[in-house]
C-alpha cells in the first residue's frame, strides 16, 4: 500500500560500521544528528521511490556506482535532513521531499550525499574514530598516571601534579574533538565538489545545492536545540560556501531549469506525503479548495479518506476515478484507489485498479505485492497461485522486503507447506534485523527442506550469519 511504515535500526548500523569494541557512539553527533537510536522510521512507497530513483540514477551513474548498487531511503521524519552510513543507502527525510520547491533541490542533496560514498568518507571516520579511541586512552592514562602520582606526592606540589594530569586528559579530549571536526569539515567540502561535478556531469544546476546550504547558514547561529539537524551534520563555513558558490554560478547549466513534466511529479510527491503524514485539517490548510492544481486535488482526496465519516469512502474514491479519467497513463492514481477501498476492507474490488497501476507500472515490485495481498483474500486455488506468483516476482526485484516474506509465508502456512512458510519468515525476520528469532525458523525449516535446494540454501546462510560486532 502507498506509505508503508517500518523501522530501521539506526544503532544496529552505528555499531556494525563506525563503533570498535568499548566504542562511544561519536556517529550520533557527527552523521545521524537527530536520528533516534532506537530506529530509523523508514516508508516506502512505489511512486515516491521511483521518482527518487529518477533522481538518483544519473547522479549515481556519474559518480560511479550505478547498477543498483546504492539506494535511497525514505525516513518519516518532517526536519529536513539527509545522510549516509555506509556505501550502500543515502537517507533522506520526508522533511526533506516536502520541504524542497524544486526537484533540483532534493537532487543536489542526493549529489552532495554521493560525493560522500564515493569518497570514502564513513569508512574515513570509522578509522579516524577507532584512532582516535586509542589516543584518548593514551592520554588518559598519561592523565590518570599523573593524578595518582600528584595523590600519593601529597602537598602543594601534589596538587600541581594532579591538576597537571586533569590539564592532560582535558586538553587531550579536546585536541582528539578539533581534529575530527576539521576532518568532517573537509570531508563535506570534498563532498560539495564531487556534488557540482556530478552535476555538471548530469547537465543538470548546482543552485538546488546552493540554495539549501544558503538556507541553513543563518542556523549555525542557533543554538543546538533549535537548528535543523542537516546544519548540525553538514558543519558550514564561509570560506565553504564561497567556494560552493563558485563552482555553482561558473557552470554551464547554472540556468538549467527542471523539466516541467518532473516538476509536477515532484509536486505530487510532496502533496501525497501531506496526505498521508499530515493531519487531514493540516492539508486542508495546506491545499485549500481553491487550489485546483492535480497536486492540491490529489492530497485532498486522501485527507477526505482518512478524515473519515459517512460518505469518505465514497468522495476520495469519487476523486481518485476523475484523476483517472484526466491521466488514464499514471499508474499511481489507480494504486490510490485501490488503496481506499483495500483499507476499507475492500480486497476483491481493489483487483482491478491494481492490475491497471501495474500494467503501467510493470517493474513496480511493492505495487505486485499491493497485487498479491488483494487477491489473497479471494477464496480460490488459483487466486493463491496468482498472489504467490506475484509474491516471488517482487522479491526478485526487491529481495529485502520482509513484508512480502510474511505473505508468502502466510499463504504457505494455509497449504499446509509448513516447511516453505517456516523458510519465508526466517527470511522475513532476517530482513527486519531480528536474526535470533530469523535463526530459529530457519533451523526449524531447514530440517524438511530439500538439501541443497535454493530455499534450503538461503536458511542455512541465515543460521551461519554471524552479526558483525
Amino acid at each position: 500500500m502507498p506509505i508503508i511504515r517500518k523501522t530501521f535500526s539506526a544503532l544496529s548500523i552505528a555499531r556494525r560500521l563506525f563503533l570498535p569494541a568499548g566504542g562511544t557512539l561519536l556517529l550520533a553527533q557527527f552523521v545521524v544528528g537527530a536520528a533516534s537510536a532506537q530506529g530509523l522510521p523508514l516508508i516506502r512507497d512505489a511512486e515516491i521511490e521511483s521518482l527518487l530513483q529518477d533522481y538518483s540514477r544519473p547522479i549515481f551513474q556519474a559518480a560511479g556506482f550505478g547498477g543498483g548498487r546504492v539506494t535511497v531511503r525514505i525516513i518519516n521524519n518532517d526536519a529536513f535532513n539527509a545522510f549516509v552510513l555506509d556505501g550502500a543507502n543515502v537517507f533522506v527525510n520526508t522533511g526533506t521531499l516536502m520541504q524542497a520547491n524544486t526537484p533540483n533541490e532534493v537532487i543536489g542533496v542526493i549529489a552532495h550525499e554521493s560525493g560522500h560514498i564515493a569518497g570514502g568518507h564513513m569508512a574515513a571516520l570509522r578509522a579516524r574514530i577507532a584512532k582516535d579511541q586509542t589516543r584518548a586512552l593514551l592520554t588518559q592514562v598519561l592523565g590518570l598516571g599523573a593524578m595518582v602520582a600528584g595523590g600519593v606526592q601529597g602537598g602543594d606540589s601534589g596538587r600541581d601534579t594532579m591538576q597537571g594530569g586533569a590539564a592532560i586528559m582535558q586538553g587531550g579530549s579536546s585536541v582528539i574533538m578539533k581534529g575530527l571536526l576539521a576532518e568532517r569539515r573537509s570531508q563535506e567540502s570534498a563532498a560539495d565538489q564531487a556534488g557540482i561535478k556530478y552535476l555538471t556531469a548530469t547537465k543538470q544546476s548546482g543552485k538546488g545545492m546552493l540554495d539549501t546550504f544558503q538556507r541553513f547558514k543563518e542556523q549555525e547561529y542557533l543554538s543546538d536545540q533549535f537548528q535543523d539537524p542537516f546544519v548540525r551534520s553538514h558543519p558550514l563555513s564561509a570560506e565553504r560556501l564561497a567556494r560552493l558558490n563558485q563552482l555553482v554560478t561558473t557552470s554551464p547549466y547554472f540556468e538549467q531549469k527542471d523539466p516541467a513534466s518532473l516538476q509536477l511529479r515532484h509536486d505530487l510527491m510532496r502533496a501525497k506525503l501531506s496526505g498521508y503524514l499530515e493531519t487531514p485539517s493540516a492539508v486542508f490548510n495546506r491545499y485549500p479548495d481553491s487550489n485546483t492544481t492535480l497536486p492540491a486535488r490529489y492530497a485532498r482526496a486522501i485527507a477526505k479518506f482518512f478524515r473519515g465519516g459517512g460518505g469518505a469512502l465514497e468522495a476520495a474514491v469519487q476523486d481518485a476515478d476523475a484523476m483517472i479519467r484526466e491521466n488514464p497513463s499514471y499508474p499511481y492514481f489507480y494504486e490510490l484507489k485501490a488503496d481506499f477501498l483495500m483499507r476499507s476492507g475492500k480486497m476483491a474490488a481493489a483487483v482491478p485498479s491494481l492490475r491497471q497501476a501495474l500494467k503501467l507500472a510493470p517493474n513496480s515490485p511493492l505495487i505486485r505485492v499491493e497485487l498479491a495481498t488483494a487477491v489473497q483474500n479471494i477464496d480460490s486455488a488459483d487466486a493463491q497461485k496468482e498472489a504467490i506468483d506475484q509474491l516471488r516476482k517482487s522479491l526478485v526485484e526487491d529481495a529485502e522486503n520482509g513484508h512480502a516474506y510474511r505473505l508468502l509465508a502466510n499463504i504457505y502456512y494455509k497449504q499446509g507447506r509448513g516447511p516453505e512458510a517456516d523458510a519465508m519468515t526466517a527470511q522475513a525476520f532476517f530482513y527486519e534485523g531480528n536474526i535470533k528469532q530469523a535463526q530459529i525458523f530457519a533451523k526449524r525449516a531447514q530440517l524438511k527442506l530439500r538439501s541443497g535446494s535454493p530455499e534450503w540454501l538461503k536458511n542455512d546462510d541465515i543460521i551461519n550469519y554471524k552479526p558483525q560486532t
